[in-house]
C-alpha cells in the first residue's frame, strides 16, 4: 500500500518522465525507478509504467499523423508485426517473473542510457547517408523481422526503444527523418497499446498509481512542449542519460 507521499513522488516523477518526453524522450529511466523506490515489484512497476505512459505515445502519433500520408502499405504491414511482438515481450515478462526481470533490470536500464546518449549521433548519421536502400519484398521482409525484435524488447521493457526503431527504419528505408519518426511513433503507439492491453488481465497493475504517473506525465508533456523551444534537448537528454546510468548502476550493485 502506498502512502501519500509516494504518490506525491511518483507523480512528480511523471512529470518529469512526460516533460523529457516531450522534448529528448528517455522518461521511462524516470518513472520506472521511481515505482520501484516507493516498494512497487519490479514487474508490476514495469506492467504499470507502461499502462500510464500508454497516453504520451498516442499523442506523439497523433501529432505527426500528417507524416504517415503515403505509408499505408508499411503500415498494413509492420503494425500486426509490432503489436505481436509487444505482446509477446509482455508474455516473457510475466513468464519470467520478478526474479528474472530483477536480474536483467540494471543490464536494460544501462543500455537504454547507452542508446539514448547515442541517439543525436544516430539521427545525424542517418541524415547524411545518400544510398539508396533496396526495396522489394526481401527487404520488407528485413524490416518486418527488425521491428519484430525491437517490439519485442518494447513489450518487455521500452527504455530506449525509439532509438531501436528509428535505427532499423532508417537502415531500411529510403524516407525523411520526419516520416520515419512518424513512422517510429505509430509503431510505438502499437507496441504499447497491445501491451498494455495484455497486461490488463495480468493482475499486476497497480490501477491508482498508473493514474497518478499518467496525470504527471501529461503536466510534463503539456510543460515541455511549451518550453521546447526555450531548452537544449541535448542538455536535458545527458541528464537523463547520468540519470539512468547512476540508476543502473545502484541496480547493479544491489
Amino acid at each position: 500500500m502506498l502512502s501519500g507521499l509516494d504518490y506525491v513522488f511518483i507523480s512528480l516523477a511523471g512529470v518529469g518522465a512526460g516533460f523529457v518526453n516531450a522534448i529528448a524522450g528517455g522518461g521511462t529511466l524516470i518513472t520506472f525507478p521511481a515505482l520501484t523506490a516507493v516498494g512497487v515489484p519490479p514487474v508490476a512497476a514495469n506492467v504499470t509504467n507502461a499502462i500510464a505512459l500508454c497516453p504520451g505515445f498516442l499523442g506523439a502519433a497523433l501529432a505527426q499523423r500528417r507524416d504517415l500520408a503515403g505509408q499505408e502499405r508499411r503500415m498494413w504491414i509492420l503494425l500486426p508485426v509490432s503489436a505481436i511482438g509487444g505482446v509477446f515481450g509482455g508474455l516473457l515478462l510475466l513468464m519470467g517473473g520478478d526474479r528474472v526481470f530483477s536480474a536483467l533490470i540494471p543490464f536494460l536500464i544501462l543500455a537504454a542510457s547507452a542508446l539514448l546518449a547515442a541517439q543525436d549521433r544516430l539521427r545525424a548519421w542517418l541524415a547524411t547517408r545518400t544510398w539508396h536502400r533496396t526495396s522489394g519484398r526481401g527487404s520488407e521482409a528485413r524490416l518486418a523481422a527488425f521491428i519484430g525484435l525491437g517490439s519485442i524488447y518494447g513489450g518487455y521493457f521500452g527504455a530506449g526503444l525509439s532509438v531501436i526503431m528509428m535505427a532499423a527504419l532508417g537502415l531500411l528505408l529510403d524516407e525523411s527523418l520526419t516520416r520515419i519518426n512518424a513512422l517510429k511513433s505509430a509503431l510505438g503507439l502499437s507496441i504499447n497499446l497491445a501491451a498494455a492491453m495484455y497486461f490488463v488481465f495480468s493482475g499486476q497493475i497497480l490501477w491508482p498509481a498508473a493514474v497518478v504517473v499518467a496525470g504527471g506525465a501529461l503536466v510534463g508533456g503539456v510543460a515541455g512542449g511549451r518550453l521546447a523551444a526555450r531548452i537544449r534537448p541535448g542538455t536535458l537528454r545527458w541528464t537523463v542519460v547520468c540519470i539512468g546510468t547512476v540508476v543502473g548502476m545502484i541496480y547493479l550493485l544491489r
